[in-house]
């Protein structure tokens, strides 16, 4: 009766096991990554350098175009007429100046044989002189208009691919109102944006490393040029890395861009696991082991940046250290564990004892 009425033991907690990692100094592997896009070297717009109406259209988007190669028409005929006007002009004052210069042998002959004075010599001369200056002037105006009349063709003045059509026929356009945009045949650039707090560490002439999408390939590129200013809308900064002249891939095609000068491949650093890591207040802790009272501590860490899965730290461990690598949103300050085993040895008995049973019979 004594013993049935005594109290009964509280069952103490049993004794967690944890799994461990030891921590050491490994290297980083991954590194920063942009999307860009392939463009042309050099994309110029051309258009009329004469206003008009667009009677035709020869340009095509896509079409390979060489140099000369007409691309659009305007129409003529009012620059037509005023060569032609120009072209009289020049006529009339050539009739003009061979007048003037008949007059002046007339009068130099007289001159010789004193009928008249050198004043009145010089008058003719000067008249002369005139002429010949308004026969230059009409001819400039020809070659003026002349060249107007020319410029009612639009010429591709380098060779390339059309990648824009702005304009059709029958649309009347200013002087200077782009029609056509041709991407120039030649060296390519690709375009990436990076953000502001890494745009410092990018300079002209860097290395860059470029995976074009599509096929994988591998390219090897230098920073063109760093844009001076912000995107207004995403607030970011362009940056063109220029590819070899023998590299043409296809323009506007996808590429992966690594600068070399944002990589951090091969640096010696801590890292833990995620699982690792539990918010201790506004930081970031992690369960450390005693390994003589196998107790845990909580240890504040610093993370610097992400490689792949993992967390680089940069204070707060010492190589050495073993660190509780699961489970820690389930274990406490002070708390007494054991460190997990996996159980291999039983799993090897379970494999083999198939082949021990013929004995045992």
């Amino acid at each position: 009766m004594m013993v049935a009425c005594s109290k009964s033991e509280v069952p103490q907690e049993p004794v967690r096991s944890v799994k461990v990692m030891a921590v050491g100094v490994e290297t980083i592997k991954s590194g920063y990554e942009f999307a860009g896009e392939v463009r042309p070297r050099v994309e110029s717009r051309l258009g009329f350098r004469v206003a008009g109406k667009i009677v035709k259209r020869q340009a095509e988007l896509g079409q390979q175009v060489k140099a000369g190669q007409v691309l659009a028409q305007l129409d003529p005929r009012d620059y037509q007429l005023a060569a032609d006007a120009a072209r009289a002009q020049v006529a009339a004052a050539s009739t003009n100046r061979d007048l003037a210069a008949a007059d002046f042998k007339r009068f130099a002959a007289l001159k010789d044989q004193n009928f008249i004075s050198g004043a009145e010599l010089e008058r003719r001369e000067t008249n002369l002189k005139a002429a010949q200056a308004q026969v230059d002037q009409a001819r400039a105006q020809l070659a003026s208009q002349g060249n107007q009349a020319g410029y009612t063709h639009l010429v591709a003045d380098v060779s390339g691919v059309v990648t824009a059509v702005e304009a059709e026929p029958g649309q009347v356009v200013s002087a200077g109102t782009p029609v056509v945009r041709i991407a120039q045949d030649g060296a390519r650039d690709v375009v990436f944006s990076v953000p502001e707090d890494k745009v410092a560490a990018i300079k002209p002439g860097s290395a860059v490393a470029v995976r074009i999408w599509s096929d994988g390939t591998a390219l090897a590129g230098k920073v063109r040029e760093v844009a001076a200013s912000a995107d207004p809308a995403t607030r970011t900064y362009p940056v063109k890395v220029s590819l070899d002249a023998s590299a043409m891939p296809a323009l506007g095609a996808t590429a992966y861009v690594s600068p070399q000068a944002l990589s951090h491949a091969g640096t010696p650093v801590i890292k833990l696991p995620t699982s690792a890591l539990r918010k201790e207040g506004a930081g970031t802790a992690v369960w450390v082991l005693d390994k003589a009272s196998m107790t845990l501590q909580s240890q504040p860490v610093q993370i610097a940046t992400a490689d792949g899965n993992e967390a680089v730290i940069s204070s707060g461990l010492q190589p050495g250290m073993l660190v509780v690598s699961a489970g820690v949103h389930v274990l406490s300050a002070g708390q007494k564990v054991v460190i997990y085993q996996a159980k291999v040895a039983a799993t090897h008995a379970v494999a083999q004892a198939p082949a021990a049973q013929p004995a045992a019979k």
